[in-house]
């Protein structure tokens, strides 16, 4: 039976639960791409009830209760094992590779840019992973901006399932990745899929103090990533993707500069910026601002923004190094600036796009990134893109300097 003194003591510890958990919550966040000054600043906006505010955090709460209904999600759950037989290697197949209507067992694949076979899907591996980035990264958000440990709860739950534990965790490699029947059993292009591990460990970092994700498991977490960075700089698939002169090339950089800094290998992460990011401003931009392998695409006006979406990454995380990419030119004048500026008058109606694009073109990320440019390129008039676009919305903008 419960004495009174009992009872006292144990709201007492309750209550300094949640003062510690709040206290947390206020602590700057360590993360890599969106910004503490940003999410401290919105917090404080918060506090103070502005309308524009509540409402973008209604948003984000709204996706982040979606998401405590979700997963978990792990590689053994798909039906099919990969070559190797263990499905705890991620899978997946290629999404541009079609049979072949000549042959009778269609082998080998042929390729359709731009066209989706939907047998890409009945592996779920890719689906799952890009499902649990963003998962723990709309609720790390949560958790930071309410402190509610609901949100962090679950994302820990997450996290454990698809990286710590036995039963269920992925191998940290990727040497089935995005295979072509007939082909292949996996190619280094399938690192592409994992481009989004900056949501995800940026959702880590939100994380960090949380009472729901142990310090043994945020360091179970990081030496899984430190195996996968060995493996991506080691790997024959890995060095072939290294390789690559377009948008796989920077996704490629994108994950090693995360991962090395989220890995406590601050260095490691200046050296690829130094030695190969601004290699791949030289070798993919042309001194116009041009980028000749995404115009070549099928959907030459979204590769060129998912290829622009990369850089900008690699400059914002060059900022936790003191590395500027804003402002790097080449020798020969190339530079993420003016891989901006030619894309704009393509935005704002002054030019017509003329290259091939197979599917709606559309500038709702191309206005996404026009948010992060205005801050960084000050002197570029982007009026008639706000007038011409001036429905645009995205509220979460408000609580990080990062659209996903």
């Amino acid at each position: 039976m419960r004495t009174p003194a009992i009872e006292i003591c144990i709201m007492l510890i309750l209550a300094l639960l949640m003062c510690i958990s709040t206290l947390k919550a206020q602590a700057p966040p360590e993360t890599f791409l969106i910004k503490a000054r940003k999410l401290l600043e919105a917090k404080r906006r918060i506090a103070r009830q502005e309308p524009a505010m509540q409402q973008a955090l209604a948003e984000l709460l709204s996706i982040a209760d979606r998401s405590l209904k979700n997963g978990p999600y792990s590689v053994v759950y798909k039906d099919k094992a990969p070559p190797s037989g263990d499905k705890h290697d991620y899978m997946s197949v290629g999404p541009y590779w079609w049979p072949d209507s000549t042959k009778a067992n269609g082998l080998p694949y042929i390729r359709k840019d731009g066209q989706v076979n939907p047998e890409r899907y009945a592996i779920k591996d890719d689906e799952y992973q890009n499902a649990i980035s963003r998962d723990v990264y709309f609720l790390g958000l949560a958790w930071f901006y309410t402190g509610d440990e609901k949100y962090a709860a679950h994302a820990a739950g997450l996290l454990r399932t698809w990286f710590l534990d036995t039963a269920t965790r992925m191998n940290p490699n990727l040497n089935y990745g995005q295979a072509i029947p007939g082909i292949t059993a996996g190619r280094g292009i399938g690192l592409i899929d994992t481009h989004n591990v900056t949501m995800l460990i940026d959702g880590v970092q939100l994380l960090k103090r949380s009472t729901s994700l142990s310090a043994a498991e945020y360091k179970g977490i990081q030496d899984w990533y430190r195996e996968f960075l060995q493996w991506m700089r080691t790997s024959p698939i890995g060095v072939d993707e290294a390789d690559e002169l377009n948008n796989h090339g920077t996704w490629y950089d994108v994950q090693q500069v995360v991962i090395a800094l989220f890995t406590g290998q601050r260095e490691l992460a200046r050296q690829f910026l130094e030695e190969q990011t601004r290699k791949r401003i030289d070798l993919q931009l042309e001194p116009d601002g041009r980028q000749p392998k995404e115009l070549a695409r099928t959907l030459s006006w979204n590769y060129s923004l998912f290829n622009l979406r990369a850089f900008f990454e690699l400059a914002l995380l060059a900022e936790n190094v003191n590395i500027d990419l804003w402002h790097y030119e080449s020798p020969d004048k190339k530079s993420l600036k003016k891989a901006y500026t030619w894309l704009l008058p393509y935005a704002t109606g002054k030019k017509d796009w003329q290259y091939q694009q197979i599917k709606p073109k559309h500038d709702e990320e191309f206005l996404e990134l026009s948010e992060v440019a205005a801050k960084k390129y000050t002197d570029i008039d982007l009026a008639a893109l706000r007038e011409l676009h001036k429905d645009f919305r995205n509220n979460l903008l408000l609580l990080t300097d990062w659209a996903y």
